[in-house]
């Protein structure tokens, strides 16, 4: 009975989620909440709050029905640097290049410094997926919901 209690990682992952699910439910409703069809400032964090909590449950439920041993180790013995570096690199050069260079060279190189933090990819598969979401983040963000923001700075698009 003891042997099924034994903590794992994933009970860890969700109650760190049903902490901050519950924290940002409890600070939301501080706030107006209002209805569905027109949201006070406290209706977001609230709804995404009780939805982190729900999914921090479901996490650690699934831990507590597993049947495989966790590791013991938290960390892995090599950590990987360079994938931590482009990781954290991608939101900098998108608030550099968003404020010098527009929308466009922003998402792209946010996108393709990002992607090469994964160990499996390559300047190929990097160079795509950086391409498609700039497509697409330009006719979600600038078309779709016209969110002021110059796709190119200089260059009226």
């Amino acid at each position: 009975m003891l042997e099924k209690f034994t903590l794992k990682r994933d009970y860890y992952a969700g109650g760190l989620m049903l902490l901050l699910g519950v924290g940002a439910a409890v600070t939301g409703s501080g706030y107006k909440f209002g209805t569905l069809a027109r949201m006070g400032p406290g209706f977001m964090p609230v709804v995404l709050g009780v939805v982190l909590a729900f999914l921090g449950i479901l996490i650690a439920g699934t831990a507590l029905g597993s049947s495989e041993p966790d590791d013991k180790k938290f960390l892995p013995p090599n950590p990987q640097w360079f994938g931590w570096f482009c990781i954290l690199a991608g939101p900098v050069l998108f608030i550099i290049l968003g404020h010098y260079g527009g929308m466009i060279p922003a998402v792209f190189a946010c996108v393709f410094v990002c992607a090469l933090g994964d160990k499996t990819a390559t300047y190929k598969s990097s160079l795509v997926l950086a391409g498609g979401v700039t497509v697409f983040g330009v006719l979600l963000f600038h078309y779709l919901l016209n969110i002021p923001f110059q796709l190119l700075r200089g260059v009226n698009l």
